[in-house]
């Protein structure tokens, strides 16, 4: 059983989703690890380290026609039409419904199974990349709002006098939110939070942060943990209730999303005109629309003196981290994807395992 790991070609994109040590760990049952020279390079891992361990280093060709090809994001037209027929998938493939290249993948009989389609379980938990990634970019995007804020985050006693505590409100209390509230929260911050599911103001009450609470008239909890789009009218009293505590703000960190639907706008543009200069919000949901109308995806921009950072790949600046949560990600799926205690791996059933037949893609 031969693995291709191409190198990653989105532009910013400086992950990839092998790393030496967990080649070695594959190498050792089995399989043969086959990386495209220069793969790793922009997460710190050079081909050095990979062919210390046994992998083959190889040219884009050969990363892509192998047995499973595993990446980080979704492949490009030209990218599938390398990959081998029959062969396997694996990668975020970054789709709600069929598009074009979901269809040429399922044409060429490929086995696609999405990263993101793993299921919220307690089996799946070494698994979730979309967990270890978020936990990752919570944390990254938390410095990012440090740096770019020109205040102290701590209350800071000198002898040329005392600063206050940044006052920093976290919008979303999934894995990336949690992690920047733990985050600010370390940095001396005082912080809020607030989520549409009730249920999470414990777990934002335990990192030492103070749960916003707002009467909806509903709750935002969703299936699998995740969060559900509120009704219009709720929309709009959340819009009125947040404003006073984000008006208040001196940092905004935005984690609100919904899968397969645009992200909710909490911030509007009158609460960011209400902000005082030098204020910073960060909206981790940049990639699907914002949490914030004025935030443009991949820019940072400033509005009335308030910077509002738009960011869509906060995991890609921390990227020897990632790559090593998302190789491990991928090692634990492998792992029970295949038996490997004979000669040669041999690939299970992917339908009769409820982690893999909820991943497995296959209708476009």
């Amino acid at each position: 059983m031969n693995i291709g790991i191409p190198r990653e070609t989105l532009s910013g994109e400086t992950r990839v989703a092998m790393t030496p040590e967990i080649a070695k760990k594959l190498i050792g049952k089995g399989f043969t690890v086959q990386i495209e020279a220069g793969a790793g390079v922009r997460a710190g891992y050079p081909d050095a380290d990979y062919a210390q361990v046994g992998a083959q280093l190889t040219d884009r060709a050969g990363a892509y026609d192998v047995d499973l090809v595993l990446k980080v994001r979704r492949p490009t037209a030209d990218e599938v039409a390398a990959m081998r027929d029959g062969g396997l998938f694996i990668g975020l493939l970054e789709t709600c419904g069929a598009d074009e290249i979901l269809t040429a993948m399922l044409t060429k009989n490929l086995r696609v199974l999405g990263m993101e389609r793993m299921p919220r379980t307690s089996r799946a938990q070494s698994m979730d990349a979309l967990s270890s990634q978020s936990n990752l970019a919570g944390y990254r995007a938390t410095l990012e709002a440090a740096t770019r804020y020109g205040r102290f985050f701590p209350m800071m006693m000198t002898s040329a006098g005392a600063a206050k505590p940044a006052r920093v409100v976290v919008l979303g209390a999934g894995v990336a939110g949690l992690q920047a509230i733990a985050t600010a929260r370390r940095l001396g911050a005082d912080v809020y939070a607030y989520d549409v599911r009730p249920e999470t103001a414990e777990q934002i009450r335990s990192l030492g942060a103070k749960p916003i609470t707002l009467n909806l008239g509903e709750s935002g909890a969703g299936e699998g943990g995740y969060a559900r789009e509120l009704s219009a009218e709720a929309k709009v009293i959340q819009q009125l209730a947040l404003g006073d505590e984000l008006a208040k703000a001196h940092v905004i960190i935005t984690t609100a999303l919904i899968p397969c639907r645009p992200a909710p706008v909490l911030v509007t543009a009158a609460v960011v005109e209400r902000m005082r200069p030098g204020s910073v919000i960060i909206d981790l949901a940049a990639a699907n629309g914002g949490n914030c109308p004025l935030t443009v995806a991949n820019e940072v921009i400033e509005h009335r003196g308030v910077t509002i950072v738009g960011i869509t790949n906060f995991p890609a600046l921390v990227p020897a981290d990632a790559s090593a949560f998302y190789a491990r990600n991928l090692f634990n799926l492998i792992e029970i994807m295949f038996q490997t205690d004979s000669a040669k791996p041999q690939l299970k059933e992917l339908m009769q395992d409820d982690i893999t037949a909820a991943m497995l893609i296959t209708a476009a």
